[in-house]
């Protein structure tokens, strides 16, 4: 079966992202009050062949874990769903 997952990687929310934070800062330059804080992180989609869904999930988990995520510095979140 053909699976898509869907992942996003994002900074711990205790370390600072200076590239969220350049985001937050120039944003009254564009007029765009209000804005309080801005997170940079990534989203990735992923489609993969698996057995079952659980098969898969243990795939996109481990992608994560070892390539996809520093854990040291992020965290992921992910969802999975068999391709059309």
């Amino acid at each position: 079966m053909k699976f898509i997952a869907e992942i996003d990687v994002m900074p711990h929310k205790k370390l600072l992202d200076p590239q969220g934070k350049t985001v937050a800062n120039n944003m009254k330059n564009l007029d765009l009050n209000g804005v309080e804080d801005v997170r940079i992180g990534k989203h990735i989609q992923m489609t993969l062949e698996a057995d079952s869904e659980a098969a898969a999930n243990e795939k996109v988990e481990t992608a994560c874990k070892k390539l996809l995520s520093n854990m040291i510095m992020e965290n992921y979140t992910y969802s999975i769903k068999a391709a059309e």
